[in-house]
């Protein structure tokens, strides 16, 4: 059988103009919540004073505002349109993110971490609404590894670079720099992206009515389901989110522990400078974007899940325990298994999330994926924290990987509570 008109045509319209524009959009989104780890690391902490706990707080505040806002979000996306929202989130987080280099104060810079967390809440569910729209669910997984894949991208490159914009600059100079492209990006993303296809006059009319066409057949078969009126009701009433948002918010203390505090612990332990633990630092992220594709790509060959997840979890659980048990006096070892527990960390994202959507009903699906993200957001401001007050408390970095093994290992138990088989729409 010949490939749908859509299929033959996605090459040169919808895969290589739409996709290559949400990867950099939500790139951009995680390097302004993940350059504050260099700016700490390479000279902010002692120029305001931050002790290793305000620090972590200061970090933290930016996943305040990013949980409260995730639903309203998705439920604004949906309902209102993509393309104006994402226009002014990114408008506003370019600002945001230039101003916190001209800072001097502990709670304005706090204040504008959580600003700067509200206005990127929107973007990653928003995201997943406009891909749902271009997309069919066969085109679906592809797409979203791609916009997920924007996370370990970005923190690679950006722990290079980061680095030796601070050495070149000062922490200052790096977080005004990095700031700007958003303020360029929010107007080429407002003229280049539309909220549907038939909107598109760049998309090739044979298939535009071919994806079109086939969306609309999904959602044809898919009323059997009846929609809801009360959807996050629904959603809150699911055991099954219930047990999912647990485990995101266990593993997401993990991520975000060792996203935020990984340039601290590698200059603490290498002496290097800051562009050499920059490089450093994007190191381990190399490995994860590797392990990240080839998982997921073995998962949506057997169609399978649950497996192509929580051995990774455990997996980054005895990587923590073992840097534990090295301690401060065997980096280079220790920092061998940090590569272990960033591959162990990222690999099972792109399976996850294509649980998510196979478990639950198409009509809670979207919201499920927002409250269980809004749960992650918590974890990210626990992980982000509680580093940083443990490493204070206890003037080394040992009681934080026993931490963060015991927060994967939680989420690796957890999982198993998730049922196996998935349910119909």
């Amino acid at each position: 059988m010949a490939a749908p008109p859509a299929e033959r045509a996605a090459p040169s319209q919808r895969w290589l103009r739409l996709i290559p524009i949400v990867f950099v959009t939500y790139s951009l989104a995680y390097l302004d919540r993940s350059n504050f780890s260099i700016a700490a690391a390479g000279g902010m902490a002692s120029d305001l004073g931050l002790t290793s706990a305000t620090s972590g707080l200061v970090g933290a505040s930016f996943f305040l505002g990013y949980f409260l806002l995730q639903v309203p979000g998705v439920l604004y996306a949906d309902r209102r349109g993509v393309r104006d929202l994402i226009f002014y989130s990114v408008l506003a987080w370019g600002v945001l993110a230039t101003l916190q280099g001209l800072l001097s104060s502990v709670a304005a810079l706090i204040v504008v971490r959580g600003l700067l967390g509200a206005v990127e809440a929107a973007v990653l569910p928003a995201l997943v609404v406009l891909l749902a729209r271009w997309f069919t669910k066969a085109e679906r997984g592809r797409a979203n590894a791609f916009l997920i894949l924007g996370n370990p991208a970005t923190i690679l490159w950006l722990s290079a670079a980061s680095g030796y914009l601070v050495e070149a600059t000062s922490w200052r100079g790096m977080f005004i720099i990095e700031g700007i492209p958003a303020l360029v990006w929010a107007f080429y993303f407002r003229a280049q992206v539309r909220d549907h296809p038939r909107q598109a006059r760049w998309l090739d009319p044979a298939e535009r009515d071919a994806v079109e066409s086939a969306i609309a057949a999904e959602q044809t078969a898919l009323r059997g389901a009846p929609a809801t009126r009360r959807p996050v009701a629904e959603a809150l009433r699911s055991k099954l989110v219930l047990v999912l948002s647990a485990q995101y918010l266990l593993w997401s203390i993990g991520v975000y522990g060792f996203v935020f505090w990984l340039p601290s612990i590698v200059k603490a332990g290498s002496s290097a400078g800051i562009g050499t633990t920059g490089l450093l630092s994007a190191v381990p992220y190399a490995f994860a974007i590797a392990a990240m594709l080839v998982n997921s790509r073995f998962s949506d060959r057997s169609g399978l899940r649950r497996r192509y997840v929580w051995p990774w979890l455990l997996l980054g659980t005895l990587a923590f325990y073992g840097s534990y048990l090295l301690g401060k006096d065997a980096f280079w070892w220790s920092f061998g298994l940090l590569v272990i527990a960033a591959i162990g960390l990222y690999a099972p994202y792109g399976p996850f999330f294509a649980l998510i959507s196979e478990l639950l009903p198409s009509r809670i699906a979207g919201i499920a994926v927002a409250l269980v993200n809004a749960c992650g957001a918590l974890g990210g401001f626990l992980g982000t924290y509680l580093v940083g007050w443990l490493d204070h408390a206890t003037g080394g970095t040992a009681a934080s990987f026993l931490m963060l093994a015991a927060t994967m290992a939680g989420s690796a138990v957890v999982l198993l509570a998730v049922p196996r088989r998935e349910r119909t729409a």
